[in-house]
């Protein structure tokens, strides 16, 4: 586990606990001054938090794009409940007299609440705000699944890839903070209590604080600004990405003066939302033809003109519609496969997909959110009609458990990367697609065209080192990266480099 992620994880944290106080406390005061204006803004933060925490992150992501923003923004939205309530309930609750004598002293309204009541109220106040913080710490995990990094990469990781140290260290990390940062607000707000609140100026100790800790940690939220002669990737959701954007990191930085970041982890359709467009925040990602074609650019093999290749097709189209192109191909087929469990294949004596067909009504079908979807023809509904397959029944499962699930035997057919490393640790089968269903899916770089151009003075090459992989990288070769970094659990930078080692490419 990094530190990195760590202090990531802590700007996300506090920056939202920071934007939430800027924003909760004013409405808490409106709540508490405006009766009429009460109803309506408790409803909408109660609203809000009745909305899954995963759920408001996408929202905000098909406006704002993947990233830190939609993070903060959605964990924000989501602590404003007890910061608001606790502000207008704590004012509310202030003894009468006071607000009688204040009032009988010749206070403004304004000067009584700032001066007499907000202070009488702080406990409560603060009781919110540490609700909200520690409540934000959890709600953070979530930034995994839209680029936002964190610790929750570590934890969903170590789901999918069935390593519970790296589930545990995830979480006694997050259990760390939250302990650390709990018993220091609850220190304080006991001293509050004691002292009935402790005078105006000592109540915004704790806000002082938690400024610097923002200010602090501010350099790992910055760290997404670009310099000019660095080439900027996002990590993946799987170990092949990973190795692949490793494995360009590796071999720019040895080849040429530029310099490779990594950032945070995304999947293939967010990455790909990332490198499109004037406002893309990356200049290239590992993809497949068959994902352009299909999920990207949403057409369907028999839309590619006889006589062309799915690859040649693709390429015309991502260059015509966004300005990008895949470089050649590196070698590996990473298609979709149907899979068994081995003794599911003994049972049934299973080779082909097609053998499925008599035996289907007694199995079931497992696989992710995503291959059930709409997004792209190559998915469930196109390939059991395609083959006439009705299952017994189908369970969708987060792509995080679904080798775990096969392993247990919680279904009997699954959908599996053909270059997979997890395959060969779960014992799956993966069946011959008799009827050619699935497309190619053969590895390359996706590359916007500007580029080129944009490092064209600090690395003219960029396009022959990047295709010094092209045709190197078997099926084979992909498999076993994987399984040493998934099941055997090594550092992808080691495998890497072993690799590109092997063939000769470092210098």
């Amino acid at each position: 586990m990094s530190w990195a992620l760590v202090w990531q994880h802590l700007f996300i944290v506090l920056a939202a606990s920071v934007l939430s106080i800027l924003v909760g406390l004013p409405l808490g005061v409106l709540s508490y001054m405006y009766p009429k204006a009460r109803s309506i803004i408790l409803r909408i933060v109660d609203l809000l938090q009745t909305i899954p925490s995963l759920a408001l992150l996408g929202i905000i992501m098909v406006f704002l794009g993947a990233g830190k923003l939609t993070v903060i923004i959605g964990i924000t939205l989501y602590s404003l409940l007890p910061i608001v309530r606790n502000t207008c309930l704590g004012l509310q609750e202030v003894d009468s007299g006071v607000k009688e004598a204040a009032r009988g002293m010749g206070m403004s309204r304004l000067y009584r609440l700032l001066n007499v009541e907000f202070p009488l109220a702080f406990p409560m106040v603060f009781t919110g705000v540490r609700i909200a913080v520690v409540n934000a710490i959890g709600s953070a995990v979530f930034a995994a699944f839209v680029g936002g990094g964190g610790l929750g990469s570590i934890i969903t990781r170590g789901i999918r890839i069935q390593d519970m140290g790296l589930i545990l260290s995830g979480t006694g990390a997050l259990m760390i903070i939250a302990v650390v940062l709990d018993l220091l607000m609850g220190a304080f707000e006991q001293k509050m209590k004691k002292t009935r609140g402790g005078g105006g100026k000592r109540m915004w100790i704790p806000v002082a604080a938690l400024l610097l800790a923002f200010v602090l940690i501010l350099p790992f939220g910055l760290r997404d600004t670009t310099g000019a002669n660095e080439l900027i990737l996002y990590d993946g959701d799987y170990s092949e990405t990973q190795v692949m954007h490793h494995m360009i990191k590796m071999l720019v930085e040895d080849q040429t003066d530029l310099t490779v970041t990594i950032k945070d982890q995304m999947s293939q359709v967010n990455n790909f939302n990332s490198l499109k467009g004037g406002s893309h925040t990356c200049d290239m990602m590992i993809s497949y033809d068959g994902t352009l074609l299909t999920t990207f650019l949403k057409l369907d093999p028999e839309d590619v003109p006889e006589g062309m290749s799915i690859y040649d097709y693709a390429n015309e189209v991502a260059l015509e519609r966004y300005d990008m192109r895949l470089l050649e191909k590196l070698g590996f087929d990473n298609t979709y496969a149907i899979a068994v469990p081995e003794s599911v294949a003994e049972q049934y004596s299973l080779e082909t997909v097609s053998d499925l067909i008599p035996v289907a009504g007694q199995l079931v079908f497992g696989a992710e959110h995503e291959f059930f979807t709409q997004e792209g023809s190559m998915k469930f509904g196109p390939f059991t009609a395609f083959y006439g397959l009705n299952f017994k029944d189908v369970v969708s499962v987060d792509v995080s458990l679904k080798y775990a699930a096969a392993e247990k035997g919680s279904f009997d057919v699954t959908e599996v990367y053909a270059t997979d490393g997890l395959n060969r640790k779960a014992k799956l089968k993966v069946l011959e697609d008799d009827k050619g269903f699935f497309p190619d899916y053969n590895g390359a770089f996706l590359v916007r065209e500007d580029t080129f151009e944009k490092f064209a003075g600090t690395a003219p090459n960029l396009e022959e080192v990047l295709n010094l992989l092209a045709g190197q990288i078997a099926n084979d070769d992909m498999v076993e990266m994987t399984y040493q970094v998934d099941v055997q659990g090594r550092d992808v930078d080691d495998v890497v480099r072993e690799f590109l080692d092997s063939r000769g490419l470092l210098g």
